[in-house]
């Protein structure tokens, strides 16, 4: 949960670090560091803090071709000067940045001391620094000290290396923490993330988990943890530079949140077939034989990748007629999961890197299950791991709330839905429905960006609150849980989603006026129970902002989204939650696109 940049060439390192680590902010920001490598040595910069106080902290005389960097997410030691990355051996040879959890650290750590080593840090990074300086007095190579040192290992890592005696060049791994390489004229470049890297080149590479890499100006070659040479072959990516600007918005959250009418669009765009009412899906890679063999869907994804898969287990049991649910991917994978052959297994990512859902799949893949991934980024773990999938084509999402992965997300849900559907018993008439359905969603998510004023007023109003109850109910009731979500991750105020009919079985303990309740109110057969469960919360005086299609006496506040087909309809209700929640966190003062103690990629368990 931390980014990594490195860089070797004829440039001076020091700026593309710094540049590259402002852009992975967003994956870690409690403390920052660089080191670089010139004729005489290594010198390193580490401080508690954003990218921008290391900047401060860099002197104008910072000189070297060679480097690596590193803004951190704490696991191991709080946020300090001497705990942020890199680490350095005790002689100041061998540099380390490093991704992920070393779970025998303590182990290496009491085996280190007892042979003389004294730590600076509480890190388990800084045990990798001293073992690869240790198998480096031996070894005839950086690579190979590297190698033998990570034969010791046991966690994840994604980790860059350089070493004062071999200057030009890098020694990367991975195990479980994504490293991805740059390619550029003469010089080469090593991101956890391809933000780092675009400004500089588009020609990337992925390495897979248990290979290594060595850079120098000139090129690369990567190797297995046993030595042997692999063959990469670089592919192109998509975005550019641009993508991850603010475009003026105050905050990254609400530049994403307005370009939902576009994100949506490009996951739908060319996927709908108007002559069968199918979505067209080649993706998946499946035939409709193989669809049509499948009984049940099981869903696996973390945070609001869980929420949006709520909706998609929905979707798939109303228009499939096909059993679905969703299971958070931590849960599934430590419960001893029953892999069956006649169910599909979706797994959902934004980052295509999220460890938990990773070795969600490589658990399921070792089974013998049948895996799909639902994922942003092209090129990533879990889009290489997977038997298919679809991609979302939302563009990089930057601030660390998801909003449009989200609702690409549920579109992308929609999509499967609808295909499994029609290669099953869903009816023509009924494909051509929530076909016209989906191409309604970009103007219908333009229309309510409209009401952001009144959102923003709406949530001024109730940001002073100690907490926030939200219910909804069957279709309802994953968009509630959404909405929680969002509210507390970004402004701190404490809320929790129940399903509508389960606030009687307890948490109708809580209403008062002091707490107030969203209800997620669609207008489809469920309406008159919905309508009594906010009855329900008046009588015990509470208050009620209701999201819905239409105004209620029952509700202190409305805000009315258009209507779309009630299998759709959760997509729209969401993006006035996502509004309320970001003009709620702007209201307190919070640090909207970087909550605190949150990162983006979630790249640890």
């Amino acid at each position: 949960m931390c980014g990594i940049v490195a860089y070797v060439g004829p440039k001076d390192a020091a700026p593309i670090l710094l540049e590259g680590l402002q852009r992975l902010e967003y994956r870690g920001y409690d403390s920052a560091g660089l080191a670089v490598v010139n004729a005489k040595g290594l010198k390193t910069r580490k401080v508690k803090g954003r990218v921008a106080d290391l900047a401060a902290a860099v002197p104008a005389r910072f000189k070297g071709t060679v480097g690596i960097g590193h803004t951190r997410w704490a696991t191991h030691g709080a946020p300090s000067d001497v705990n942020a990355h890199p680490h350095l051996d005790h002689e100041g040879r061998i540099a380390v940045v490093h991704n992920g959890i070393i779970e025998n650290a303590d182990e290496l750590r009491r085996r280190l001391e007892a042979d003389g080593v004294v730590f600076q840090s509480e890190t388990d990074t800084e045990t990798l620094a001293h073992l690869i300086a240790l198998m480096a007095k031996e070894a005839e190579s950086l690579e190979e000290a590297v190698r033998k040192a990570l034969a010791g290992v046991v966690g994840t890592y994604g980790i860059a290396v350089v070493d004062a005696q071999r200057p030009g060049e890098i020694v990367v791994a991975r195990n479980g923490s994504p490293i991805v390489l740059g390619i550029g004229e003469k010089e080469m470049f090593v991101a956890s993330d391809v933000a780092a890297l675009i400004r500089y080149t588009r020609q990337v590479v992925h390495l897979e988990d248990g290979e290594l890499a060595v850079l120098t100006a000139d090129g690369f070659h990567t190797f297995t943890s046993d030595a042997r040479e692999t063959a990469k072959e670089p592919f192109t990516v998509d975005w550019d530079a641009g993508h991850y600007d603010n475009g003026g918005y105050e905050h990254y959250l609400l530049k994403e949140i307005s370009e939902q009418p576009d994100t949506v669009a490009r996951t739908l765009r060319g996927r709908i077939d108007d002559r069968f009412h199918i979505a067209h899906l080649g993706g998946l890679n499946m035939d409709a034989r193989e669809t049509r063999s499948f009984r049940r869907v099981k869903i696996i994804g973390c945070g609001s990748a869980y929420y949006s898969g709520q909706i998609g287990a929905q979707l798939i049991e109303e228009l499939a007629r096909m059993p679905a649910d969703a299971e958070p991917a931590s849960e599934f994978r430590y419960r001893g999961p029953v892999v069956e052959p006649d169910t599909l297994y979706v797994t959902i990512s934004q980052s295509g890197e999220t460890y938990d859902t990773l070795a969600a799949v490589q658990e399921l893949k070792r089974k013998g299950g049948r895996v799909l991934g639902i994922v942003n980024t092209v090129g990533s773990a879990i889009a290489r791991e997977t038997d298919g999938g679809i991609y979302l084509h939302a563009g990089p999402e930057v601030s660390v709330a998801s909003t449009k992965a989200f609702t690409s997300t549920a579109v992308a849900f929609a999509l499967l839905a609808l295909h499994l559907g029609r290669v099953r018993d869903l009816s023509p008439a009924d494909g051509r429905r929530v076909c016209e359905g989906l191409r309604r969603l970009p103007e219908q998510i333009k229309e309510i960006l409209t009401l952001e004023e009144q959102i923003r007023e709406l949530a001024i109003k109730y940001a002073d609150a100690p907490g926030m109850m939200f219910v909804g109910r069957v279709r309802g009731y994953p968009v509630a849980r959404e909405g929680a979500q969002k509210l507390k991750e970004i402004s701190y105020v404490h809320a929790e989603a129940y399903p509508a009919s389960e606030l009687k079985h307890g948490p109708l303990a809580l209403i008062s006026p002091e707490l107030p309740t969203v209800a997620v109110v669609p207008d489809d057969e469920l309406l008159d129970k919905n309508l009594t469960t906010l009855g329900e919360i008046r009588a015990r005086h509470g208050r009620i902002l209701m999201v819905g299609h239409r105004t209620s006496e029952a509700a202190d506040d409305c805000v009315v989204v258009p209507k779309n087909e009630n299998e759709l309809d959760p997509i729209l209700l969401t993006i006035p939650l996502q509004l309320f929640a970001y003009h709620a966190a702007v209201a307190l003062g919070r640090d909207v696109d970087k909550p605190r103690n949150l990162a983006k990629s979630v790249t640890v368990e």
